[in-house]
């Protein structure tokens, strides 16, 4: 008897311990985090992180480069003259990699939740940054990045050519993912407000881009494969509108706010470049208003739009008048930030036409103009290709001078699109630095040089030259 008393009570005893430590972890939890995260949670702020970034480099960077804006007064250096610092490129290094952070989590709780749409997102974002960053630097870290949870502080570098086929492998998988009867169901994302449809058109108007980005490598097959999406809009669909267009309106709403806190600095010490706005006026353009202010006279009397020629010699004293600069309204509250457009693809299409891929080569040139004049809520007129200036001539250069103001304010696009072609036609001066060349990429920032430098010293080998503004990448062999 004794011995089935004890024995019954170690049975208690036992169950009273499992009792305790069954639930142990759900005890435990945090009731105040989060167990499990959403894909969609993160979709946001990895949006407007982006394209708040983007349109700060378009500013600062492309604006100079592509002879959109220049510095003023300006005695000797700046960017506008090929005179590139060795970490110009250290924000955006740094700025995609942590995003790319994001996505990575975003697309691991998309394939946990078994969420084909947000993975879809996912794979897309994935590699719109890629694409920017290794069209910057030529090879990036990719397979072995953003790691560090893992322990890998120290990726190896990746071919342009590897980073291509990953992103265009990618993009194909999330334009099969898609599916319209699987819900966004989180709150409404800021860039298409949950709209399948459009997610997967923006997925394959990336595409577009980033096919004619290498399309002068001729074994990527890249100009048949674009035809293909573009005759084939029932598996490819892309954007038909500039509603359609992947635009992020900035409501001015926190946290959805300009990147400007200070709009008047916006126009602050910057003169618009001669060549932007000598071509919008021989077109009447109707942009010219919204982009920039009137110039004035000494007597500080309008004398139209007029610029100041980027990379100019000479004292500032030459120029007589006070040139138009950049309108403010561009970044206050409520604002427009352009991520790709229909206009470009307008464009693409344009292109494709011309070169005797597609028909209807002026069509897309007409449709590509009238889209990036309304992408700017301008209005084009009835007589706009009446003017010599703007009526299609068959000629590439023409396309591509409407592209280059289709993609102003569009982060680092013109820049990347004159390095494909070589268009437009930009002036140079005796006063340019680099032999008046255009820098063909950007240096990898100083402390990956220092704290990666095993990778490092194999990036070069990968790029197939030194480290510096006219090393061209795998793409660009214009």
């Amino acid at each position: 008897m004794k011995k089935l008393k004890t024995l019954f009570t170690g049975l208690c005893v036992l169950m009273l311990l499992c009792a305790c430590t069954g639930n142990f972890e759900e005890i435990n939890e945090d009731p105040n985090r989060i167990a499990q995260i959403s894909p969609g949670t993160l979709i946001n702020p990895i949006i407007y992180g982006l394209a708040s970034h983007n349109v700060g480099r378009a500013h600062a960077i492309t604006f100079d480069l592509m002879q959109v804006t220049l510095p003023f007064p300006s005695v000797s250096g700046g960017l506008h003259r090929y005179d590139v610092s060795q970490n110009i490129s250290n924000s955006s290094w740094y700025n995609y990699y942590r995003w790319l952070n994001n996505i990575k989590e975003m697309e691991l709780a998309a394939v946990a939740a078994e969420d084909p749409n947000y993975e879809a997102v996912a794979l897309t974002l994935k590699a719109w940054v890629y694409s920017n960053l290794t069209d910057l630097f030529g090879p990036v870290p990719m397979v072995e990045a953003v790691n560090g949870e893992e322990g890998n502080f120290y990726p190896a570098f990746d071919t342009q050519e590897r980073i291509y086929e990953t992103i265009l492998a990618d993009l194909e998988r999330a334009n099969a993912l898609y599916d319209q009867d699987f819900d966004m169901v989180y709150a409404a994302d800021i860039l298409f407000a949950n709209d399948v449809a459009l997610w997967q058109k923006f997925t394959n108007a990336l595409q577009m881009r980033l096919l004619l980005r290498i399309s002068n490598r001729n074994e990527t097959n890249a100009l048949q494969r674009l035809t293909n999406i573009i005759n084939d809009p029932q598996t490819y669909p892309v954007f038909e509108s500039t509603e359609e267009s992947a635009i992020l309106q900035v409501t001015g709403v926190t946290p959805n706010i300009s990147p400007w806190g200070r709009p008047q600095d916006f126009p602050l010490g910057v003169k618009m470049a001669s060549f932007f706005v000598d071509n919008l006026n021989e077109l009447e353009d109707p942009r010219r208003p919204i982009i920039q202010t009137m110039a004035q006279d000494l007597d500080n009397v309008s004398i139209g739009y007029k610029g100041i020629p980027s990379a100019y010699a000479g004292p500032e004293s030459q120029f007589e008048y006070n040139a138009s600069t950049l309108n403010r309204a561009q970044v206050e509250n409520p604002m427009q930030i352009f991520l790709l457009t229909y206009a470009e693809i307008e464009f693409i299409k344009a292109e494709m036409a011309q070169r005797g891929f597609i028909d209807n080569a002026q069509q897309h040139y007409e449709a590509g103009v009238a889209a990036a004049i309304e992408q700017l809520e301008a209005e084009i007129t009835d007589t706009y290709f009446e003017n010599p200036a703007a009526a299609y001539n068959g000629t590439l250069e023409q396309i591509l001078l409407q592209k280059y103001y289709a993609l102003y304010f569009v982060d680092y696009q013109q820049w990347f699109e004159f390095r494909r072609t070589g268009l437009p036609e930009l002036p140079t001066t005796e006063a340019m630095l680099n032999d008046a060349v255009m820098p063909s990429r950007f240096f990898y920032p100083s402390d990956v040089q220092i704290s990666n430098q095993e990778n490092y010293q194999q990036a070069l080998e990968l790029l197939g030259g030194p480290d510096n503004i006219n090393t061209k990448v795998w793409w660009d062999n214009n």
